[in-house]
């Protein structure tokens, strides 16, 4: 059988934003679903961070996730599998208190199955795969025991361990070690937005844009085969984020006028200006792109003191503010433990991304 495997869905990210949720529904309307039906897939596991914010939800964001996520899934006879991510709980210590039981603890949804407290092993079709919630000193022990006495060859959950990439370019230092995995043949995991491997250990990554770092990020969603026990990827092919490179050197109003808009809308763009001799011609450009209807637009002219040394290297400097912060701390000459300060700083920019 073929399951397929979604992980930091993030329903109401940036403060329930509307173009991001309409970006999020047009994954699984055109993207996810879609896919789903084209293959007969009717098993899906959700692997934490079903929702964005901890402490509660917004109601149009509730309803979003009802009418375009679970009722499909009900109507078309989907069983979904769904762990509790560390965006799910609204305690750091204990899942006790979290969204999936909130919303659908006492669900008339029958296909839906649910678990926060301990990892849980299944068989499906054959295939033992376990199955593990968020980790946190309330159900650290039994957790850890699950896992030690397990048969279970395959093991999928929420997970922080040291040395894979949160976010591009960064790595996580404070996690939990490889070595605790090392019995299982395959594990994959949420919790980071960044796909990547090590060894046994995959990042499976979010399935669509949802802050500038994500932009000209791989993203999309995995489908394991019980049979090969190998995943395939499938990527999302629609963008939120644009960044666009701006010379008016050989620019003319033809050029403008030819520009290709079609997926600038309901979009966020960023214009990188290179080198602007016509402010006639630059209006031109900003009102070609306002015409497509993004959702913002901000310009970059102020790139005086980033040291770069291509229009690549710009695009990123202009927006990494994580890289900034830690740049600056590992040239702070002080003895404190900096990957902690780093840590601080990256939880703090998270929480402020999402304000």
């Amino acid at each position: 059988m073929k399951i397929a495997i979604l992980n930091d869905t993030h329903w109401g990210a940036r403060n329930d934003n509307a173009a991001i949720a309409e970006h999020q529904i047009k994954f699984y309307r055109e993207v996810f679903f879609p896919h789903l039906r084209e293959n007969n897939i009717k098993t899906i596991f959700h692997l934490g961070d079903v929702t964005d914010r901890r402490k509660y939800i917004n109601f149009v964001t509730a309803k979003n996730l009802e009418d375009h996520f679970m009722i499909v899934c009900a109507d078309e006879g989907i069983e979904m599998y769904m762990i509790a991510g560390n965006h799910d709980t609204y305690f750091k210590n204990t899942n006790d208190v979290n969204s999936l039981r909130q919303l659908y603890g006492n669900t008339s949804h029958k296909n839906l199955h649910l678990y926060w407290e301990k990892p849980v092993e299944l068989d499906m079709d054959g295939c033992k795969i376990m199955l593990a919630p968020w980790l946190c000193s309330d159900n650290w022990s039994e957790s850890m025991k699950a896992m030690a006495d397990t048969k279970a060859q395959i093991l999928m959950g929420h997970f922080e361990i040291t040395g894979y990439e949160m976010d591009k370019g960064h790595l996580c230092a404070d996690g939990m070690d490889r070595s605790t995995f090392a019995k299982f043949d395959s594990v994959y995991s949420g919790h980071f937005h960044q796909p990547s491997s090590i060894g046994n250990i995959s990042y499976l990554g979010a399935q669509y844009e949802m802050t500038w770092s994500d932009h000209d990020q791989k993203r999309g969603f995995s489908v394991f085969d019980t049979d090969s026990r190998k995943m395939e990827y499938i990527r999302n092919p629609f963008s939120l984020f644009h960044k666009i490179m701006y010379d008016d050197a050989d620019m003319t109003i033809e050029d403008i006028a030819h520009l290709d808009t079609t997926q600038l809308k309901d979009t966020f763009i960023k214009v990188i200006v290179r080198n602007k001799t016509n402010p006639y011609i630059f209006d031109l450009f900003l009102d070609r792109l306002q015409a497509a209807s993004p959702c913002d637009i901000k310009v970059v002219e102020d790139h005086m003191n980033l040291d770069v040394i291509d229009e690549s290297e710009l695009v990123d400097e202009a927006q990494d503010t994580l890289t900034i912060l830690k740049q600056y701390v590992q040239n702070l000459e002080i003895s404190t433990d900096k990957a902690k300060i780093e840590k601080v700083l990256q939880e703090l920019h998270n929480e402020a991304i999402n304000l």
